[in-house]
């Protein structure tokens, strides 16, 4: 009998493949031909899969996010039944920073994919609503965290949510190598620790294992 095609497991390894040509060549060698080429597949065969550059760009997108937000389930994992907020925050954060091989590679799949959406209206939608709704996410976070007596109830968790969010800058200096990654670690927990402030210090002195590096 011949053999069944797993549809989705083949534009996954498509997707992995586009990963790599955007990781080893960058977003200008992004084309079909090429990410065919990469997932060693004829050209017709990627087009069975993907239509369009678009298409193809959503689902290696998509999958970078599923992978991240794996990655964010494990972390989280590892922290307990019930992790501080601070903790929970800090793995969010340090997952979207390119500090090992597959955030790296979602980050510059990240990257050319905002490139993309800045010249076609449906990936800039798309893209739009999915960083909308990460920080949501981020968002509810801290203000559960102020309802909770964690953060300063004088704090305001929309500016904090930007603030906190702004710290993923730092892709581009790691990336560049203007920063090192234990700096941008430093620098996260110092953001960290003067968001939650004295309304922990206390809890945090009880405790003594503070939140670590990962």
């Amino acid at each position: 009998m011949p053999k069944q095609v797993d549809h989705h497991e083949r534009r996954e390894v498509i997707a992995r493949a586009l990963w790599r040509v955007v990781e080893q060549h960058g977003v200008s060698h992004l084309s079909l031909r090429e990410v065919a080429k990469e997932a060693g597949i004829s050209h017709g065969a990627l087009q069975h899969y993907f239509t369009s550059r678009e298409a193809m760009l959503c689902f290696a997108m998509d999958l970078a996010s599923e992978q991240k937000s794996l990655r964010v389930s494990r972390g989280l994992k590892e922290l307990g039944d019930q992790p501080h907020p601070r903790d929970v925050l800090r793995v969010m954060l340090t997952e979207m920073l390119p500090l090992h091989a597959d955030a790296r590679a979602a980050s510059r799949m990240s990257a050319a994919y905002v490139l993309e959406a800045l010249h076609n209206e449906n990936i800039h939608a798309q893209a739009r609503d999915g960083l909308a709704q990460g920080r949501l996410v981020v968002e509810q976070l801290i203000r559960e965290a102020i309802a909770d007596g964690h953060i300063s109830s004088d704090r305001d968790p929309v500016a904090e949510t930007n603030l906190l969010l702004a710290l993923t800058g730092f892709t581009t200096l790691l990336e560049l190598d203007v920063v090192a990654p234990q700096e941008a670690l430093t620098a996260v927990d110092q953001y960290l620790s003067r968001l939650f402030g004295r309304n922990d210090q206390s809890e945090g002195d009880e405790g003594g294992g503070g939140h670590g590096g990962r």
